[in-house]
C-alpha cells in the first residue's frame, strides 16, 4: 500500500521538525507500505469491485490489522485506552470516556508527550470520533498529537459502503486547523491507496460487527 497524500492540519511549536516527529513519519510510512494483498506478496493489490451492495467489495479490518501488527513490530501498543483525567471537561460528561486508540506510542522519558494514530474502518462518522478522540488528548495533555489514516477516493470505492475518506473530510480541514492546543503539538490525515487493481486476486473478507465489515 502507498501513502498518496500528508496533509497537516495542526503543528504547533514547529512540532514537525522534531526528532519525535521524525520516528512517527518513519514508522507509519514503514508500516502502510508492509500492507499488501494477497497476504505473501509485495504489494497490495485491490479486487476493483463496488462495496455498494452487500457481499460485494472488499473488507476494511484486515487492512487495519496490518498495519497495526506492523506498527507493533516498532514499539506501539495497540488498542490503548485513554487515562482518566480529573478536569471540568470530565465533570460536564460524567460518566464518558473515549475510545481507545489503534496505536499508541511512547517516547523515551515521555518527551514529548504520546502520540497516536487511527486507521478507519468506519463511516464519516467515525472519522470525526477519531479527530475529536486525538483533539481531547491534545487537549488535556495525554498526547502531543495524532494522525488519521483514511482511504483515497479511489480505494474506498472498493471497500465499505460509505467508508471514511479523504473527500469527505475536506469541508472540516478548516475548523480543524484553528483548533490550538499546546506550545506544541501536531494533528494529520493520511490518505492511503492501493497499488494495483486485478480480477485475479481474491476479495478481503468481510464480516459483521455492528455496520462495520471485517
Amino acid at each position: 500500500m502507498k501513502i498518496t497524500e500528508w496533509t497537516t492540519l495542526v503543528d504547533e511549536g514547529d512540532y514537525s521538525s522534531s526528532p519525535g516527529f521524525q520516528r512517527v513519519t518513519d514508522d507509519i510510512a514503514t508500516a502502510v507500505g508492509e500492507v499488501v494483498w494477497p497476504a505473501g506478496s509485495d504489494k497490495f493489490t485491490i479486487y476493483p469491485e463496488s462495496g455498494k451492495k452487500r457481499g460485494m467489495g472488499n473488507g476494511v479490518v484486515p487492512i487495519k490489522r496490518s498495519f497495526a501488527e506492523a506498527l507493533q513490530r516498532r514499539g506501539w501498543e495497540l488498542e490503548r485506552k485513554a487515562p482518566r483525567v480529573e478536569s471540568e471537561e470530565q465533570k460536564i460528561i460524567k460518566g464518558s470516556r473515549p475510545g481507545a486508540f489503534d496505536g499508541h506510542l511512547e517516547f523515551a522519558e515521555n518527551t514529548p508527550l504520546p502520540f497516536a494514530v487511527e486507521w478507519e474502518t468506519g463511516n464519516i462518522s467515525s472519522s470525526h470520533r477519531a479527530i475529536n478522540r486525538i483533539g481531547l488528548g491534545m487537549r488535556l495533555g495525554y498526547l502531543s498529537g495524532g494522525i488519521l489514516i483514511v482511504p483515497s477516493a479511489s480505494l474506498a470505492k472498493y471497500l465499505t459502503d460509505r467508508i471514511g475518506n479523504a473527500p469527505e473530510l475536506l469541508p472540516y480541514h478548516p475548523l480543524w486547523e484553528a483548533w490550538n492546543f499546546q506550545e506544541s503539538g501536531y494533528l494529520g490525515i493520511v490518505t492511503v491507496e492501493h497499488d494495483a487493481e486485478s480480477n485475479e486476486v481474491s476479495r478481503i473478507p468481510k464480516g459483521k460487527d455492528g455496520r462495520a465489515e471485517l
